[in-house]
């Protein structure tokens, strides 16, 4: 046994080498080796502007400038930029490099210059690191416009070929002023076909197909198409009259539409690869003459200037041959052209092509960086234009030669997804460039894991890969493909019968899922968990995941060693798994336990007994199975003889859900906790002032005294906030925590009756500690699974009658946390949108909003009638409305889910179409069109064993009705969310919650999936359906997955928010642009974390008067919005309005009034016009044009913006008050003085009313007032001289000042919450002080608190590594502190 384990060890260590040697350089290298090349590419052309003077190449700098990081003024250096070496993530700090404080990420190398020759253009100079390889000079020379069209080439210094993958800094010889010769190779096969998939890909560079089919992590922007890439430039100022073209663009309160939203242009069309050849293989004679030894076809054919020619690649290059295409000649066609580039060739022979080719490169350079570079995971688009589909035959090559179903199983011949998973966990992590490393591996594999479980899901629903057990039923299928193992959410054998069945092995993967990412975040060295995507497609649920070692190769009974196969009945246990696991319990508030098996015999465990653990063939302890990792939801799991508290009896709880394996969300728990232990520490310090008390009675001798009542400290234990200062509550709960670290040290010093103080409030609050505060949960009470005892049928888990008082305490504070989400979290989530504290815009902000507050979806129901019973009921409709609509998709994607399974293949898009036309159509009869009899097969009855899961022949779908339809849909709301929808049709639903159609479109497209057709739906037509069968282009899978996290890049951001917080903009500055560097170093150059710190770093900039730099990140914020979130996302909404912001201030106008405009119609589709964002939109946009003193456009939106305000904040809200001054200005402006002055007196009584007399806004309106009435009077006195005197009138002038640019500015910076404070040098250094003595005094707690950490006596900070980790981050980006500069 011994040798064996042995043996496993050492080819572990084996396969661990193997890896580092030959996969990790190319893991590593390629994640950022697209952005270094465009930064090279950046480089070199900044280096060509500055030696040109004409003007017009001059204004393009600053859209170079934008990709790089560093300041603008690095690039204007002699010895050109400074690259930051983080970028390449090679640059790892020697040992002992590390200092106190902060850490040394990378030794920054100067760089330095080398002159490129290659052939046919001139000599040029191109910057370059000695960090870098050579292949990644090969990469910017193939991104160059005048060499892009070389592949197949090779470095020489002085002769010497230079290796592609060693780095510059080991050439010997290699210094400032080298010259590199780009020496062309011959071609081999693989390199010729290299060459024509690299010359298609130029060609295709402008074609936003891929981004609209979701090809290869391709995605959709249209930042360019709004701005006209003038950002850089000093151009954009617009006249008086530039806001008239805004009037087609306003929408004009009309619900948006979907044709107006894209504006694409996919460009001029290059030549067509017709086909590959089909005559193969090639003559062996002529190949060898032409010296291409081929085992594939060289020979392909194109359509170009509208005719075909036949092209042969040879070792040499490729030539026009005498080919047709039902004759192969392979000789060289007359006159002969041998080129060693297709491109060259092509400009040879078509005039034409070479212009055009120029013109799509010169267009293709000019793109930002960020539109061309992939995202890490594929984000899909739910509408496209319709496009010609044009013959491809590298697309064909990929679909017939991907190996797809037959091939790929093949050992050898595809990634061992598990050994490159669970090896990059294993990389050292002991400094921050090991732990950098070992990031950037993971969320390399886990992005590649994704895409390719994506795409095997996809496989398998569309029945391309084949069953390991095709026996079976369909739904019992399981598949393994490309070393991924697949299984379908249907409940297999029974597995989860007394759960819910089928529902429950629909909901098991999420959790599953979830499980995953929470052991994955608290990352426990040892402990290993299995790559999981889940995949909805086409109403199945697929369950991909990694493969164990060994695995298959024997039974789950053999396998598992620690948990429970059969919901308790056999148990077993491992201490090692119990070491691990412990490891895990206090961050994730999981109880050590011992339940009983079905010997009666008592059995240790870490978590749930569903959590299986499996020791693989490499010798990893494997844990999976995690559906139950947190504690069970008991509002919605009936138990009986078990009574919930009244918060939850009084709300219609418990209720029975579909299945049972509700659970509660990781959020919720660590929120429960958090107030556990401020409970913990009121009482605490109750029962001390107590004590305090009844010793000052005790030695003043007060006889008479009586010492003070519970109730009557209870009401306020700390003392009155507003009669004591903070200090002294702080030194109250200082007190405490001192106590109880005493008390925990048992080092015997603490006073007995402090010792029942601590005992008494962790009794109080549920600890497991009766030293020290310690709430966790066992995740087995109320288990749901029940099985057969050989006597009776035994429900649930069961436990040691010496665990019984644990066990009641465990069942108590699981009600409690119940109750919690009722009485708490629900509350304060209404609380938070009443006061605006979170604007949701959709239905996936909503979500997100409600699960950062751990509240389920399926309590949607429950905050709809809380937002119905609110007071402040009118100021939450936005909300009510999401809320509605959101509960309307969710149930209607429910039924879609069952209704798509019993679809065939063929009459996909007419199933779909006639759903939409039920869903979302006023056509009261819409008719389903079934495919036609030719294409259905005669032999129907004839069974296909490995038939794909939604080949049912079944036409049930198409006797849907609209009517039967909305009433599933309002059955589905009472029965899932407990809610009653008073509607029968979508007209009906529309009139009574306010909804858009299209925003209902939307939502359930991106629910489900669906891609459309973008065109003008008429969907209130009752003379034809809205949907046909043309109108469903395609249908994307919904991809639920792991994200893994940059936790050091996370601190240096959350540090940076402190700083800023603090007043130390500066410091935050270079705290977030750290922070940016490390993400970058992670995640590459797209994600959403990245998203955040450049809009963060904008903001700063702007407040910090670099309008430029705040342009230039604010520019790439939105660029990465579009991309990775998607171009209609509330936040790319958002991204878009503070670009518009820098813009103006930039003095870039048009654009600005671009930007906003496209902002606003966003909002229109993904809402209305009825929202409290409309409302600082419309401010913004009537701004803008009151300055450019467009006045009746301008009234338009500031009228409208000042109504949805006086809606959603009160006729009294400051809010108002603001917008009735900006409406006052504008009748200024057009000497409207009457109106004027009813609009700034209604602002005036606001601000008298809410702020007092003596505040300084209620004194400027006041002062605002007297200049507008003595205007008034003035105008006045002048028309009665007119209407006196007539032509003859003596007539003073008038003034009438337009609006200056910088008062237009103040406003939008105030509307858009900046406020600039003017501080005098006092001030100032009195401010420094005060915030350097909160700092210090925050270290001090800081320190206090890290010191008692290990003595458990509070829960771990959220800064702390595992627990940071532990917590799921906002799916949208890490928060953003509000600024004040």
């Amino acid at each position: 046994m011994d040798t064996v384990s042995l043996e496993h060890q050492i080819q572990s260590v084996q396969r661990h080498i193997s890896f580092l040697k030959k996969e990790q350089m190319a893991l590593l290298r390629d994640l950022h080796l697209e952005i270094l090349r465009l930064q090279k590419r950046c480089s070199e052309l900044t280096r060509d502007l500055e030696m040109r003077e004409a003007q017009s190449h001059q204004q393009e700098l600053p859209s170079v400038m934008l990709l790089n990081g560093d300041c603008p003024e690095s690039l204007k250096k002699e010895e050109g930029p400074t690259e930051p070496p983080q970028e390449n993530g090679l640059d790892e700090a020697e040992p002992g490099e590390e200092t106190t404080g902060q850490e040394v990420i990378v030794i920054q190398d100067t760089g330095f210059s080398v002159k490129i020759l290659a052939p046919g253009i001139e000599p040029f100079s191109l910057q370059v690191s000695p960090q870098e390889m050579v292949q990644e000079i090969h990469q910017v020379l193939m991104d160059r416009e005048d060499t892009c069209h070389r592949t197949c080439f090779s470095l020489h210094l002085d002769g010497n070929m230079l290796d592609h993958f060693s780095e510059l800094r080991s050439v010997e010889g290699l210094q400032e002023g080298s010259v590199l010769r780009v020496v062309e190779e011959p071609y081999t096969v693989r390199e010729a076909r290299i060459h024509v998939r690299h010359v298609r890909d130029l060609l295709k560079s402008l074609d936003p197909s891929d981004a609209f089919n979701g090809v290869d992590c391709n995605s959709l922007s249209f930042l360019s198409v709004f701005t006209d890439g003038d950002l850089g430039g000093e151009g954009g100022v617009v006249g008086p009259r530039s806001g008239r073209g805004a009037r087609s663009k306003i929408a004009g309160g009309r619900p948006a539409s979907v044709a107006q939203w894209l504006n694409v242009n996919l460009g001029t069309r290059g030549p067509r690869f017709d086909s590959g050849s089909g005559h193969m293989p090639g003559l062996w004679t002529r190949s060898l003459v032409w010296g291409m030894q081929e085992t594939a076809d060289p020979w392909f054919s194109l359509i170009i200037d509208d005719r075909q020619v036949s092209i042969t690649a040879s070792t040499r290059g490729f030539y026009l041959n005498q080919s047709t295409a039902y004759h192969f000649n392979p000789k060289p066609a007359s006159p002969r052209f041998l080129s060693h580039s297709l491109v060259e060739l092509l400009n040879q022979i078509s005039p034409t092509f070479k212009k055009n080719f120029a013109v799509l490169q010169k267009k293709r350079v000019q793109r930002h960086p960020f539109e061309r570079i992939a995202t890490p995971f594929q984000v899909y688009s739910w509408t496209a234009p319709q496009a010609e589909h044009a013959m491809d035959c590298v697309r064909a090559e990929d679909a017939y030669t991907s190996r797809l179903g037959y091939e790929e199983h093949i050992p050898g011949q595809t990634r061992d997804w598990n050994e490159e998973l669970q090896t990059t966990r294993e990389l050292p992590r002991k400094n921050l460039p090991e732990r950098l490393l070992r990031e950037r591996a993971i969320f390399k594999v886990h992005s590649d894991f994704t895409a390719a479980a994506t795409r095997g899901a996809m496989a398998v629903i569309d029945g391309n890969v084949m069953a390991i057990n095709p026996s079976e039923e369909t739904k019992m299928q399981m598949f393994i493909w490309n070393n991924i193992f697949f299984s379908l959410g249907f409940d297999v054998r029974d597995h989860y019968k007394d759960f819910g069945g089928d529902v429950a092995a629909y909901v098991a993967p999420a959790n599953d899922l979830n499980g995953v990412r929470t052991y994955n975040a608290v990352d426990v060295e040892g402990l290993y968990t299995l790559g999981t995507v889940v995949v909805d497609y086409r109403g199945y649920r697929v369950t991909a995941q990694s493969i164990i070692p060994g695995i298959l190769e024997r039974d789950q009974e053999q396998s598992v060693i620690y948990g429970s196969i059969d919901f308790g009945k056999t148990v077993v246990s491992h201490p090692r798994y119990l070491e691990l696991l412990e490891r895990t319990s206090r961050p994730l508030k999981i109880l050590r336990h011992r339940v009983l098996n079905d010997r009666d015999e008592e059995v240790e465990l870490c978590s749930s007994v569903e959590c299986k653990g499996i020791i693989g063939n490499d010798g990893r302890h494997y844990i999976l199975d995690l559906l139950r990792t947190f504690p069970p939801d008991l509002n919605f799991l009936p138990v009986p003889g078990e009574r919930l508290p009244e918060e939850c009896t009084r709300a219609g709880f418990p209720r029975t859900h579909r299945h049972k394996l509700c659970c509660l969300r990781q959020e919720l728990v660590d929120a429960f906790v958090e107030h556990r232990y401020l409970l913990f520490m009121k009482l605490a310090a109750l029962q001390l002032m107590q004590q305090k008390a009844s010793k000052m009675e005790n030695s003043t001798s007060l006889e008479n005294g009586s010492p003070p009542s519970l109730e009557s400290k209870s009401e306020d234990p700390l003392g009155p906030e507003g009669s004591e200062e903070e200090g002294g509550n702080a030194s109250g709960l200082a007190k405490v925590k001192e106590l109880a670290e005493t008390i925990a040290s048992d080092d015997g010093t603490a006073d007995p009756r402090s010792r029942e103080v601590i005992r008494n409030a962790c009794k109080a609050v549920g600890s497991i500690s009766s030293t020290a505060f310690d709430v966790r949960f066992n995740p087995d009470i109320f288990s749901p699974g029940r099985w057969w005892s050989g006597v009776a049928r035994i429900w649930g888990v069961r436990f040691p009658e010496s665990c019984q008082e644990e066990v009641r305490d465990q069942k108590q504070l699981l009600k409690d946390a119940a109750a919690f989400l009722l009485s708490c979290q629900i509350p304060g989530l209404v609380k938070d949108c009443t006061d605006h504290v979170v604007l949701p815009m959709d239905g996936a902000t909503l979500s997100e909003v409600m699960r950062q507050r751990g509240i389920n979806m399926r309590y949607l129901g429950k905050v709809l009638d809380l937002v119905l019973r609110s007071p402040a009921r009118d100021q939450l409709d936005h909300i009510y409305k999401i809320g509605i609509g959101e509960l309307i998709t969710r149930s209607a994607k429910h039924i879609f889910k069952t209704y798509l399974q019993g679809v065939e293949l063929s009459g996909l898009s007419a199933a779909i179409s006639h759903f939409l036309n039920c869903f979302l159509s006023s056509y009261p009869n819409p008719v389903a069109h079934l495919p036609a009899d030719e294409l259905v097969s005669k032999k129907r009855n004839r069974r296909r064993r490995n038939r794909p899961p939604g080949a049912a022949d079944n036409t049930a779908w198409a006797v849907m009705t609209p009517q039967e339809l909305w009433k599933n849909i309002c059955q589905e709301a009472k029965n899932y969310f407990d809610f009653t929808l008073e509607c029968e049709s979508v007209d009906q639903a529309v009139e009574t919650y306010g909804l858009q159609k299209i925003t209902l479109l939307r939502e359930i497209s991106l629910k489900t999936g669906i891609q459309i057709l973008l065109k003008e739906y008429s969907f209130d037509s009752r003379h034809k359906p809205a949907f046909t069968e043309e109108d469903v282009l395609n249908i994307f899978p919904v991809v639920k997955h792991v994200n893994p996290k940059a936790s050091d890049a996370f601190h240096f951001f959350q540090s940076g928010q402190a700083k800023v917080q603090q007043g130390f903009l500066k410091e935050g500055c270079e705290l977030i642009n750290e922070a940016l560097n490390l993400f970058n170093n992670v995640y590459g150059a797209m994600h959403v974390e990245i998203c955040a710190c450049l809009r963060l770093l904008a903001r700063l900039h702007y407040i910090m008067g670099d309008y430029a730099e705040a342009l230039s990140n604010q520019q790439k914020a939105v660029l990465m919005s579009e991309r990775v979130m998607g171009i209609e996302h509330p936040n790319t909404i958002q991204e878009y309005m503070h670009l518009a912001l820098y813009c103006f201030a930039s003095s870039q106008l048009s654009t600005a009034l671009s930007l906003l405009y496209r902002a606003r119609y966003l909002t229109l589709l993904v809402f209305g016009e009825d929202h409290p964002e409309m409302a600082l939109l419309d401010n913004n946009i009537g701004l803008v044009l009151h300055g450019v003193m467009e006045y009746d456009l301008s009234l338009r939106f500031l009228e409208n913006a000042l109504a949805v305000s006086t809606k959603y904040h009160g006729p009294k809200s400051l809010k108002v008050a603001l917008s009735h001054h900006l409406v006052a200005r504008v009748y200024e402006s057009k000497a409207e003085f009457r109106s004027a002055l009813q609009h700034e007196k209604d602002g005036y009584t606001i601000y008298k009313t809410q702020l007092g007399e003596d505040h300084e806004k209620t004194k400027e309106s006041s002062e605002y007032l007297k200049c507008l009435t003595q205007q008034a009077v003035a105008l006045q006195r002048t028309m009665n001289e007119i209407y006196r005197n007539g032509s003859s009138a003596n007539i003073p002038p008038l003034k009438f000042t337009a609006p200056s640019m910088a008062s237009v500015l103040e406003q939008l910076n105030v509307i858009n919450g900046i406020l600039f404070i003017p501080l005098s040098q006092k001030d100032l250094e009195n401010l420094k002080a005060e915030v350097a003595r909160r700092h210090q005094l925050q270290e001090a707690s800081r320190n206090r608190d890290k010191a008692e950490e290990p003595m458990a006596t509070e829960p771990e900070p959220a800064g702390a590594p595992e627990d940071a980790a532990s917590q799921p981050q906002a799916a949208k980006d890490p928060p953003s502190p509000s600024l004040q500069g």
